[in-house]
Parts: structure tokens; sequence; C-alpha cells
């Protein structure tokens, strides 16, 4: 019988959130909601596999993972694209690679909603105050937040998501600055936000939000002499990718107490139980929950399950590539 495997369903949603009886029917389904902690891991667990339904970037399939699995068929992402899978090796080993596209009606809103969630309980140490009330607390040893009306907020990557930030930024009465590496004085004046240099936008912000696409060019495109350049108690929120930022420096500055980290994403995710990030009070943390609402769910996977149904029917859809 064929055998699917439904990876990284870490908040166990997929069960729920589409109808598998049909394909049930036809193959063998697993799920899988822990993260392989190696490649070789990832390997032997997936070796006996012919289709494989991913989740955005969670599993990464280098060339090297998808010359260890024989069997492997067809590879599902959901979204538009995955930089983590090599299409141009499943290309060569024979395996099509589909995507879901969309991402549902909440898609371009669950993430901007998040990192606004994060700039507001770093503001008012909100994390803190609810673990004080849980242990018998109230409100002694809880830190004074600060206001964020007439603050400003620095944006960095001035996209979809940050002008949607930005939008709400606006809406508490805070002064939006923005830097990117292309965005231009029309671009920024279009989305509310003033045009800074970077350094400008690293000095000048009470709070900076980061909506970066990591590519090899963005990758630590916040280093440690940005970092340097915060103020002190500055808030520093990234939901687009871990590696944007140097995470040696953010830890740092943690550690320091010099600024907050409200972070959704990490260099290596799960982040590992020991990580310095866990053990402070200087940072607001959430588990890459972005995009992982239930309107991104109940599109995502239909999706996953229709391109694995096509494939199987001998009709592919939404084909990336020509194995």
């Amino acid at each position: 019988m064929i055998k699917i495997a439904v990876l990284d369903d870490w908040q166990d949603v997929a069960r729920s959130s589409a109808d598998w009886s049909r394909i049930a029917a036809r193959a063998e389904i697993v799920f899988f909601a822990d993260a392989f902690g190696t490649g070789d891991e990832a390997a032997v667990a997936l070796a006996d596999f012919d289709i494989l339904l991913t989740m955005r970037e969670r599993t990464a399939f280098p060339e090297s993972l998808i010359r260890r699995l024989p069997k492997l068929r067809m590879i599902s992402i959901t979204g538009a694209s995955n930089a983590s899978v090599d299409v141009a090796a499943c290309t060569r080993q024979g395996v099509m690679v589909c995507n879901t596209a969309g991402g549902g009606p909440g898609a371009p809103y669950a993430t901007a909603e998040l990192a606004l969630g994060l700039l507001i309980a770093a503001a008012r140490a909100i994390p803190i105050a609810d673990r004080t009330m849980r242990a018998g607390g109230f409100q002694r040893g809880v830190p004074v937040g600060v206001g964020l009306a007439g603050k400003t907020l620095g944006i960095v990557g001035l996209g979809r998501l940050g002008a949607r930030v930005a939008c709400y930024a606006k809406a508490l009465d805070m002064n939006v600055i923005a830097w990117s590496p292309n965005l231009t004085e029309p671009k920024a004046r279009e989305a509310g936000a003033r045009l800074v240099s970077k350094s400008e936008l690293m000095s000048d912000s009470d709070a900076i939000s980061v909506h970066m696409v990591l590519s090899p060019r963005s990758r630590g495109i916040i280093g440690a002499q940005d970092i340097a350049r915060m103020k002190k108690g500055a808030i520093l929120i990234n939901t687009s990718r871990g590696p944007l930022i140097d995470e040696s420096a953010l830890v740092a500055a943690v550690k320091a107490g010099k600024i907050i980290a409200a972070l959704d994403v990490y260099d290596k995710e799960p982040l590992p139980q020991d990580h310095p990030f866990r053990a402070s009070d200087h940072t607001v943390l959430t588990p890459h929950l972005g995009y992982g609402v239930a309107e991104t769910w109940s599109d995502f996977y239909p999706r996953s399950l229709e391109n694995a149904e096509a494939f199987l029917d001998g009709k592919p859809i939404r084909v990336l590539n020509a194995p």
C-alpha cells in the first residue's frame, strides 16, 4: 500500500483540519508530531514513504536527504515555495514537488497580528505579570511597563506584512520609520512610514519589528553593530526568520539587560530546551505561531490532500517541477 507521511504537525492540528477518510482508503497515513533531530533521523523515519506532506520549512530536504529516500515519489509543500526543499535535486531523483499556494483568509494578517501582540506583551511585561498572578502574587515584582503612544516603531522590511504592522502602529499613535535595502521614499510614505537609514532606525526606534524574507543576502541583516546601536530598553521583534538576526549578539544584549527580545522564530526550531532565551526575563517567546491560525490550517491541509489524491490519480496539480 502507498504510504503517506504528514510531517511536523507540531500543534496536532492536521487530523482535525481536513477530511482524511477518502485518502485513508487508498493509502496508509502516518502523522509525525515531533521534529526530526537530524537528517539521519529523518532518513530512517521516512525511508518507506511514497508521499510526503510537509509544513513550511520545518523539516529541510536538501539533496543529501532526498537521495536517501528511495521510495519517495512526491513532496507537497505548503505555501507557494519552500527554500528548504531542493527542488532541482527532487527533479534529478524523479520526485515531483507540488505546492498549495494560498494560505487561507488569515494568512495576510496572522503574522502581523502576532507581531503586534509581541510588541504589546513586551512593552507591558505581560508574560511576567501572568506568571506572577498564577504563582499567587499581584503587582510586586512585575516590571513597570511603557506606553506605546508617541513612541517610534522601526520596521525592517516594509512589504505586505511590514506595511500591515505599520498600519497597526499608526492606530496606536506611534511614529513609524522604516528601512530595507530596496525601500523607496514613495513606498514608505504609502505605508505611513518615513524612510531612514539603517543606523538611524536602529538608534532612534523604541521598538523594531523585522519583516524580511530570509535569503543569502538577508541572513544576519541585523548584526552585532546594529544591536549595539539600539536604545536601552528597546524591543526587538522577529516574526520572520531567526537567522535574519545575529543570534549570539542578541543573546548577549538580552543577558546584559539592554533590550527586550520578542521572538516567534529562532535559528534552530524547535528552540533547544537549554537555550538562554528561555531563562531570561528580557524575552517574550512564542513557538513560531506566526502563520499558524485555524484559517491557515483549514486551507493548507485540504490542499495538501488534493495534491496527494491528484498524484495518485495520475493527474497531478500545482506541480513545481517536471521530473
